[in-house]
């Protein structure tokens, strides 16, 4: 059973880079048959896809966020990266790693998520 979990400051400063780490335990993140993908979730609103990095090693950045967004792997410690630079209040929200099948674009595991406020 895939287990993921994030992991990362609680609290950034604007104009700051946020940035988490997703370890991946029971699964590889090099399997040809996911993609590991970053979401959040602002206060009151709804779930957005930020983006993923496929076991290839490939990335797909959200049009909205893609200036702003890196998203890396350490295959060493089944890890990988998210980082978000310039942040602003708007960017609070909690963040979630999770797992999607290249077979149907399904998300089949989730970390439990962290919030991260953007505060002086």
């Amino acid at each position: 059973q895939v287990q993921l979990q994030e992991s990362g400051p609680g609290l950034v400063k604007p104009s700051q880079t946020l940035s988490l780490t997703c370890t991946v335990s029971g699964g590889s993140i090099t399997g040809n048959s996911y993609y590991w993908i970053w979401i959040r979730q602002p206060p009151g609103k709804g779930l957005e896809m930020i983006g993923y990095i496929r076991y290839s090693g490939s990335t797909y950045y959200s049009p909205s966020l893609k200036s702003r967004t890196s998203i890396s792997r350490d295959t060493s410690k089944n890890q990988f990266t998210l980082q978000l630079s310039s942040v602003t209040p708007e960017d609070t929200a909690v963040y979630y790693c999770a797992r999607g099948k290249s077979e149907d674009d399904s998300f089949d595991a989730w970390g439990q998520g962290t919030q991260v406020t953007v505060s002086s």
